[in-house]
């Protein structure tokens, strides 16, 4: 039988499935776009830039260098955003599944409410009609003892008992 623990650890694991993914494919694919560009752009300033091997090897150390601080930069910056987008998201899903508790819990409330008013009226008419039978019986027990008592002063007095529609 599930809980409604089981149901949360598996949200909460389903999320950090696709945070980790998201997270992992948006920093995969900065890092690609920026080492593309740089290659590109190193290419491209090698074949039109006319400088001497020395000088051309020290250029592209410093291209180097600085690509490598700037992919460091994108991935922390990317990384701290993807890290944001999925506190949001954790933020709001909890949300989310407090205003459900909520709202269950207030759904339960009025159910109940509502069994209980139907339970009282049901026992409210069950008494009135239980009344009225009795009173009934009532009645009908003290024409029994009526039409008894007629039946025995008859018999004492010698008398035929009277005879319904005679």
């Amino acid at each position: 039988m599930l809980t409604a623990n089981d149901g949360e650890n598996n949200m909460a694991s389903m999320r950090d499935y696709h945070e980790e993914n998201a997270a992992s494919s948006y920093g995969k694919g900065m890092v690609i776009g920026l080492l593309t560009g740089g290659a590109l752009g190193a290419a491209l300033a090698l074949l039109f830039a006319p400088k001497t091997g020395r000088e051309l090897r020290d250029d592209i150390a410093e291209l180097t260098n600085t690509y490598v601080d700037k992919t460091g930069d994108v991935v922390n910056n990317a990384s701290e955003k993807a890290r944001q987008i999925v506190n949001d998201g954790r933020q709001r899903a909890d949300h989310i599944v407090e205003d459900a508790r909520q709202k269950a819990s207030s759904l339960l409330n009025d159910a109940e409410k509502i069994v209980n008013e139907a339970r009282a009226k049901a026992q409210s008419a069950t008494g009135k009609a239980s009344t009225e039978v009795k009173e009934q019986a009532e009645k009908l027990a003290d024409a029994t003892r009526a039409g008894m008592q007629a039946f025995k002063e008859g018999l004492k007095s010698d008398q035929k008992p009277p005879i319904a529609g005679a």
